[in-house]
């Protein structure tokens, strides 16, 4: 619609770009025809045709002047729009020859709408061909009428932005789906594993204490049906005298990493079943996952090698500890933890053992080498220590066994009290008579008599705890394999039979 606009005595224009009216007499402002209000004269300016083509770009990525035909009359491009090249090569063309043949159907069927004046016509979303390798260039242009007669301004905004959204969102829904089919696999498999499990089975949440999951085989055991045990405390279904510290207990035994079960009593039951504990975390909360075993099950006859051998390792007065071929502790016993003074076995699991003896590494690889050889070593004179504790002198029985393809040496380690006596220690020769030197010699031939007792005693106790291994024996005094012969002739050890 062209409206008028009143201006200076000598300037009678009118400006068929903008629609603005006179106001009436009665102070109100007249209504256009779809029901919105002319600007009131003098609201704003006459607007020059460059002002306004910056307007357009402004609020618009792409700008079109076209004809009744759609023939482009002229091309205004946003300045910040990348494929502004792709728009002004259209200038004076027809714009149905840019478009892809399902959108040439659809600019024709909604231009042909917006001339005839068929109410309002809702903005377009076409699809502009890719030239010189581009992609296709989604665009949604809304119609508007300017004062030019016949011509249609057509204001388009790049559609890129929002089709690339799209995709992201309909990337982000399929990974969602594809993640919750996958937890519903994962959840069918967890309900088949846990209603087949042989024994019973509890969940409990460590914050709360409690149940958060429980197997048939659970509720038969406490004669409650599953429902009424989930959400239950777990101390609860436990006698009350030992409830206060179960759940320390359990802890206890799960951080040890041992497979000693925790017996407990059934509340209400003359029954008690047998606990073994696992923690591990999930969804940033800590779980106590309890296997539940009864006695019957478990109960072994009197002559079970596995039991006996487990009460020894837990009760047996000697410490025992396994290491593997590096020398990295696997376990060891209690009575281990008390001869180096460690508070629990997680402190010295994965601790190299070569670290705690005298000689460190020489002693480890004198005593793993001699058990390569024969199976077994009986008895080992070293000491050992722990981080804060003292020397104590002890005897080591080393042997070496196969485990899962890899070697694991067991040490029994057996402490010497002051009158037992080391064995394999060189006899105190010559020490007398260099007493009787005193007096009949000078100082000078005593220290250096001396000094030749204190290096055979040296290389006697090097041979003796290596079991003659001359290449462990020159590695234990610090000399070279060369220089060891030499002095083992000098005193007539070279004789022995060697192991080397």
């Amino acid at each position: 619609m062209r409206t008028e606009q009143n201006g200076p005595a000598d300037d009678g224009r009118r400006n068929d770009d903008v629609n603005v009216t006179r106001p009436a007499s009665s102070g109100r402002s007249p209504l256009t025809p779809r029901g919105t209000k002319y600007w009131k004269s003098g609201d704003i300016p006459l607007i020059g045709p460059d002002i306004l083509g910056h307007i357009l770009t402004a609020v618009a990525d792409v700008g079109l002047v076209i004809s009744d035909t759609g023939k482009i009359l002229s091309v205004l491009v946003n300045p910040a729009f990348g494929d502004r090249g792709r728009f002004e090569a259209l200038d004076g063309s027809d714009v149905a020859d840019s478009l892809n043949s399902e959108s040439r159907i659809k600019f024709a069927k909604r231009l042909a709408a917006f001339l005839t004046g068929e109410g309002d016509v809702r903005p377009i979303e076409v699809n502009h061909t890719g030239t010189g390798g581009r992609r296709e260039l989604p665009v949604r242009y809304s119609f508007h009428r300017i004062g030019t007669a016949g011509a249609i301004l057509l204001l388009g905004r790049d559609l890129r932005p929002v089709a690339e959204m799209q995709q992201q969102l309909v990337s982000a829904q399929m990974a969602l789906e594809r993640d919750y089919e996958a937890h519903r696999d994962y959840e069918m498999r967890f309900r088949v594993l846990l209603d087949n499990a042989p024994g019973g089975v509890l969940m409990m949440t460590m914050q709360t204490g409690l149940v958060t999951e429980a197997n048939p085989a659970a509720a038969d055991l406490f004669g409650k049906p599953r429902d009424v045990i989930l959400g239950q405390p777990m101390l609860a279904l436990f006698d009350a005298r030992q409830g206060a510290n179960l759940i320390d207990r359990l802890t206890t035994q799960a951080l040890s990493g041992t497979l000693a079960p925790v017996p407990v009593d059934l509340k209400g039951r003359e029954q008690t079943v047998l606990l073994r504990p696992t923690i591990f975390r999930a969804a940033g909360e800590r779980i106590l996952l309890c296997h539940i075993e009864t006695r019957e099950t478990v109960e072994p006859s009197g002559d079970s090698l596995d039991q006996n051998l487990r009460g020894l390792y837990a009760q047996g007065p000697d410490s025992i500890v396994f290491a593997g071929a590096d020398g990295d502790i696997l376990s060891a016993n209690d009575s281990f933890l008390n001869l180096i003074g460690a508070a629990h076995d997680v402190s010295v699991r994965g601790q190299p053992l070569p670290d705690m003896l005298q000689r460190g590494f020489v002693d480890f690889k004198v005593m793993t080498e001699n058990a390569n050889q024969t199976g077994r070593l009986r008895a080992y004179a070293t000491r050992i220590a722990g981080d804060y504790g003292s020397p104590r002198d002890v005897e080591v029985a080393v042997t070496r066994f196969q485990a899962d393809h890899a070697p694991v040496y067991a040490f029994v380690i057996r402490e010497v009290g002051a009158g037992d006596g080391g064995r394999g220690e060189p006899r105190d020769d010559g020490l007398g008579s260099v007493k009787e030197l005193v007096g009949s010699a000078t100082l000078k031939d005593i220290v250096s008599e001396t000094t030749n007792v204190v290096e055979k005693m040296c290389i006697e106790t090097a041979i003796a705890l290596t079991m003659n291994n001359r290449v462990a024996a020159a590695e234990m005094l610090g000399l070279s394999r060369q220089s060891l012969y030499v002095k083992l002739r000098k005193f007539g050890l070279i004789d022995r039979e060697t192991n080397d």
